[in-house]
């Protein structure tokens, strides 16, 4: 049995329309043309959007039209569930009506041959549930007015704080990357209020000129925060046009939106110029101090080779030199680190290192990662060199199978007691000696304030012992 369904769809009391690829109106019902007001002869032919016409920019359009190129492009059935769409009178007026629209695809050999659009006038529904609606409006009114307000308050707010941030702060816009907003500060680094709309290139040209503008393309392309520290920018002082060489601590953060796609920088810092030109005073005159203490042991070295001239005196001109290298070679860890604190691990490696020479590898080290103060650290390397050169002359580096492990490190009480143990083994037996001599007598001092410092000299028959504790105070 066959179908005549262009009779059952003429007959069907709910409106149908049927169009072609175009949005050309091919062959409507009588419901259709009741719903509308219009005759057969009116729409036939027409396409559907010059036949009922409406502003492009408005909702209406953009919903069916929305629906009706979904349909064309995938060829599945698309509906809305409400619309607003107003249809003119006979007189010429405009009837405001609502509607729930199905738009169902005709394919023929998997083309897209019709569109049949489907539509429920439901404009008396809307009304009463808009009557039902109108009782609540005003309280809803109220709580939104209350809540925009709460909002308002919040931005100002957090506007302010914006303003007022001690960092200099400007949020790029676009791969273009145009000015959308900037804090006081960015203001008066850069010396000049007018940016906003504007571009950084256009705005700032000092700064495209120093490649600026290729790193922000860089974090814009890649998502990526550039860090910039302590780097020098030529900037313009406000109403002038010669540059001034500023130092910044600053970040280019990308902005990412909803999608994960970067929408702008952020651009944030601090102005370091006055902390990183005291420190540029600072190692101007360390170094320049540093150049006087070599000076002065050049000068020391100098005195004690006129003053043991002697044959007899060789020897103790050698132990002097050696003492006078390890302070050197402790002067130039403690230059290196702008005479902050030095590693330990340091400390004992380059004093043994200056005594020892090829015996260096008979010298076991291990301990905590720790830095001594200035004054410490010069003192340890002393003491180091004299117990090297005791086990040169006298203990476990005096033969050929001697060994020497140095330990150290650190109490975790509130002083922080630092410990440092050097035991040899291997060597001649030893005692202790009848004359205490010069190094003798610095080990004994030990290392930092002496009334915090202790040193504990075992002279076992395996080898010597020396237990050397300070302390270093609180962190």
């Amino acid at each position: 049995m066959k179908f005549d369904f262009e009779t059952f769809l003429a007959a069907s009391p709910n409106p149908y329309v049927i169009l072609d690829p175009e949005l050309v109106m091919v062959w409507m019902n009588d419901a259709y043309l009741g719903a509308t007001m219009r005759s057969r002869g009116e729409l036939v032919g027409r396409k559907m959007f010059d036949a009922f016409p409406v502003d492009e920019a408005s909702e209406s359009f953009r919903l069916l039209r929305t629906s009706l190129d979904r349909v064309r492009e995938t060829c599945e059935v698309d509906e809305i569930a409400l619309i607003r769409y107003d249809i003119e009178t006979p007189d010429g007026t405009k009837d405001v009506r609502y509607w729930s629209a199905t738009h169902t695809p005709i394919c023929e050999d998997g083309e897209l041959r019709y569109i049949m659009q489907h539509t429920v006038d439901v404009t008396e529904l809307q009304q009463l549930r808009q009557v039902g609606d109108a009782m609540g409006i005003i309280r809803r009114a109220n709580a939104v007015q209350e809540q925009n307000r709460s909002l308002q308050t919040e931005a100002k707010r957090l506007l302010d704080f914006f303003e007022q941030a001690p960092g200099f702060t400007a949020v790029l816009v676009g791969p273009e990357h145009r000015f959308g907003m900037v804090n006081e500060a960015y203001c008066d680094l850069v010396g000049r209020k007018d940016l906003i709309g504007k571009e950084v290139e256009d705005a700032l040209p000092e700064i495209a000129d120093q490649g600026f503008i290729d790193i922000l393309n860089t974090a814009y392309a890649t998502g990526e925060p550039y860090f910039g520290r302590g780097e020098g920018v030529h900037l313009k002082s406000a109403g002038g046009d010669a540059t001034e060489l500023r130092y910044l601590n600053f970040i280019f953060q990308p902005i990412f939106d909803d999608h994960d796609a970067v929408s702008g920088i952020i651009i944030q810092g601090y102005d370091v110029t006055q902390e990183t030109q005291a420190q540029e005073r600072q190692e101007l005159l360390v170094n320049e101090l540093n150049h006087r203490v070599k000076n002065t042991l050049a000068i020391v070295q100098g005195l004690a080779m006129q003053s043991f001239r002697t044959p007899d005196s060789q020897a103790e001109r050698r132990v002097f030199e050696a003492r006078l290298m390890t302070l050197a070679a402790a002067h130039s860890l403690l230059t290196k680190g702008s005479w902050g604190d030095a590693s330990v691990d340091e400390i004992v490696c380059k004093s043994a290192e200056a005594t020892l020479g090829e015996a260096m590898n008979r010298i076991r080290s291990k301990g905590d990662a720790i830095r001594l103060p200035p004054q410490t650290a010069v003192s340890l390397a002393m003491v180091v060199h004299e117990l090297c050169t005791n086990a040169l002359k006298y203990g476990a580096l005096s033969n050929e199978t001697g060994i020497v492990d140095v330990q150290w490190s650190i109490g975790r009480g509130e002083e922080r007691q630092f410990c440092l143990e050097w035991k040899e083994s291997g060597g001649p037996v030893v005692a202790a000696p009848e004359r205490a001599g010069f190094g003798s007598r610095l080990i004994s001092r030990g290392i930092g304030d002496q009334s915090k410092s202790s040193v504990d000299m075992q002279y076992e028959p395996d080898g010597l012992r020396c237990r050397v504790t300070t302390m270093l105070g609180s962190d």
